[in-house]
């Protein structure tokens, strides 16, 4: 069957672009690459420590639970001052008013009662007197400690080094690659750093506990994970 001269145009037309379009693709492949991530740690002793504690009070109206809690949050504030600890260095994190309800079978339960709360978090500039700072939360009738974080107040200058460590980690891990490939590592072409988990709370205290319960600073861990892809050059001869 013979193409109209139109048709038979369009059909080689189509074929240059095709010819001319696929070294143009061939161009834009991607290079070859090696991608690894490196590792690195170091563990430091803490520096800061941050304490959660509070009080909590029960009352058979809401205004007698919130003055009850105002009252015993206010010692506890003119405690942790006498104790030399800077105003600038607490604050408060939680203030709460839930309403009790007494146990009803037969439909909704009537209110019986409130229960207050309030929370002050405490900044603790040397971590040697965590204990103490605790023992006065509690003596001045802190009866909820919750969560204590031990932190490195420089991590990020600290973890410096662990960068250089976990970048030459990853050329080492490359390097393994690439000669087991038959081929050499060029230039890096990409670097990322991965977030670093924070620090890990100890579990929550009762006051009675606080009280007695020893304190173990131990060391924190940075971690610094990076991902780098290096370009790959045939091997040297």
């Amino acid at each position: 069957m013979k193409l109209q001269a139109p048709l038979a145009t369009a059909l080689a037309a189509g074929a240059l672009l095709a010819a001319l379009a696929a070294p143009a693709l061939a161009q834009t492949a991607p290079p070859a690459t090696i991608s690894v991530t490196g590792e690195a740690t170091i563990s430091v002793p803490p520096d800061l420590a941050q304490i959660d504690g509070g009080v909590t009070s029960e009352a058979k109206t809401a205004r007698d639970a919130i003055e009850a809690n105002n009252a015993a949050m206010g010692k506890v504030l003119l405690a942790l001052k006498g104790a030399g600890i800077a105003e600038k260095d607490y604050q408060t994190s939680r203030l709460s008013l839930q309403p009790q309800y007494a146990p009803n079978r037969a439909g909704s339960s009537p209110v019986v009662g409130y229960h207050a709360s309030n929370r002050v978090t405490v900044r603790v500039r040397d971590v040697a007197k965590v204990g103490n700072v605790i023992d006065t939360l509690v003596g001045a009738g802190a009866n909820d400690i919750g969560g204590i974080n031990f932190t490195v107040s420089q991590a990020s200058k600290l973890l410096d080094d662990a960068r250089a460590q976990a970048i030459a980690d990853a050329r080492r891990k490359a390097e393994i690659y690439a000669k087991a490939a038959g081929v050499a590592l060029g230039a890096p072409l990409s670097i990322a750093e991965e977030g670093s988990p924070g620090p890990m709370p100890f579990r929550k205290l009762s006051g009675a506990m606080a009280a007695v319960a020893p304190i173990a600073q131990g060391e924190e861990t940075l971690a610094v994970t990076v991902n780098v892809s290096w370009a790959v050059k045939p091997a040297e001869q």
